[in-house]
């Protein structure tokens, strides 16, 4: 028999054909991939009261850690109404312990003094009125002269028992109802005071949490009004990814279920989980440019990549999002 002189040439494309039909067996298929972008969750920072930006302590691009101090709005007239507010308290403070004390020595000191006159004085108008009365029974005095010794006599007494009371008053605390309405004016003016450093604290602002400074909206020297943000912030754990399943994949998925995002620039896929999946089915938006799927009905699921790997991911960041 004859051999053909194509029998290499025939085998090799026979062992070639054979090895393009095992290939897809032996390779792992990996999964399509599906559109989406970078969005992120802003902070926006401002003041619940207007004034004019004294101090604007951060700038645009920074990375700034808890508690770090943002801006300061001026704060004359809420400093003042602050320092008002102190001297009223201590001012209704000395009026309390005041009545709870009663009179000063001083005072005390005061009446018992009236109180010793007016005892002299007794004494003399009772010496005067037994020397009267022995005149008037010797026959050398009218009657009516009695009467006016008896009269100053009376009066000297009035004095002494209205000065003895006076003493015993001074003594005393105020009363327990004068004790209580002056109390709840207290109660009052601490709380006024609190709402006037509570003003004050609300003209300066620091970072509730770390995270990068996105952008500032005002400039030192510019009015600020109430409300107003002046500062925008963007933490790690308020970036999230935004992309789009069809309607075959997307009763698959479930919040928590691992994803993968990759974009250009990123050295590795970078691992997320699924948090967000709409019930509502809508047409791939406007912002994924693609004639594949601009016309088809899509679900929108969001997932939040870990912190340290949000850092890399900028918001408007187009992604390539895919399911394992």
């Amino acid at each position: 028999m004859k051999l053909d002189g194509h029998f290499p040439a025939r085998r090799a494309l026979v062992a070639l054909g054979c090895c393009s039909a095992l290939l897809p067996g032996c390779t792992k298929s990996e999964p399509p991939g599906y559109q989406g972008y970078v969005e992120g969750e802003f902070v926006r920072v401002a003041a619940p009261f207007s004034g004019t930006l004294e101090k604007l302590q951060v700038r645009r691009g920074q990375t700034i850690g808890a508690g770090a101090p943002l801006f300061i709005l001026e704060q004359q007239n809420e400093a003042a109404a602050r320092r008002e507010a102190e001297e009223h308290l201590r001012a209704v403070e000395a009026r309390l312990e005041n009545l709870k004390s009663g009179k000063r020595p001083v005072e005390l000191d005061v009446i018992r003094a009236q109180l010793t006159q007016a005892s002299a004085a007794e004494q003399l108008s009772a010496a005067q009125l037994r020397r009267d009365e022995k005149l008037v029974a010797d026959g050398f005095i009218s009657r009516e002269k009695l009467d006016i010794t008896i009269t100053a006599n009376r009066q000297d007494k009035a004095r002494i028992a209205e000065l003895g009371n006076q003493l015993k008053s001074a003594q005393l605390a105020g009363r327990q109802d004068e004790i209580q309405a002056q109390a709840a004016e207290v109660d009052a003016a601490r709380a006024q005071l609190q709402q006037q450093v509570w003003k004050l604290a609300q003209k300066t602002a620091s970072a509730a949490k770390a995270g990068l400074v996105f952008d500032t909206l005002y400039v030192e020297g510019e009015w600020v009004p109430a409300g107003s943000p002046v500062v925008s912030l963007l933490p790690p754990g308020n970036v999230k990814l935004r992309f789009f399943v069809p309607e075959t994949l997307v009763g698959s998925l479930a919040p928590g279920r691992a994803v993968e995002a990759r974009c250009d620039g990123c050295a590795t896929p970078i691992a997320a989980k699924i948090t967000y999946i709409s019930p509502q089915p809508e047409f791939t938006p406007p912002i994924i440019y693609s004639n594949d799927t601009r016309v088809k009905l899509v679900f929108l699921v969001e997932a939040r990549p870990e912190e340290k790997d949000a850092a890399k991911l900028r918001p408007g960041q187009p992604v390539d999002v895919r399911v394992p």
